[in-house]
């Protein structure tokens, strides 16, 4: 494992941790961003599911590229969308081990507008 992925890993579990203590047993916002395309799911951390989830990868994406902001704004709005369908409003923010800037804050600015809170 390279010294970076290390360094990913702790940064991902620090935040993971912190979030455990504020969570109060609302599901768990997660994202992962590869150099081509964006992820997010919606985990219940307490049953152990994923209750909604969607990637740039899907079919619904449509044409646009897969490792941009704007595909990060339509995962957003796509994984809100299908939280509240499941029912689920509130949700608690695990950007892994990432900074909330750039794909990660457009993905979390797009799933707020979407109907989501945290």
């Amino acid at each position: 494992m390279s010294k970076m992925q290390s360094l990913h890993e702790r940064r991902a579990a620090r935040n993971r941790a912190k979030l455990a203590k504020i969570a109060n047993g609302r599901p768990r916002l997660s994202v992962f961003r590869s150099s081509k395309h964006i992820y997010a799911q919606i985990i219940d951390d307490v049953q152990g599911v994923t209750v909604a989830a969607a990637s740039s990868v899907e079919k619904e994406f449509g044409e646009k590229a897969g490792g941009n902001v704007d595909a990060a704004v339509v995962v957003g709005r796509l994984v809100a969308q299908r939280a509240v369908d499941a029912g689920i409003k509130d949700v608690v923010f695990d950007r892994g081990g990432y900074i909330y800037h750039g794909r990660v804050k457009a993905l979390a600015d797009a799933a707020r507008e979407g109907g989501l809170n945290f």
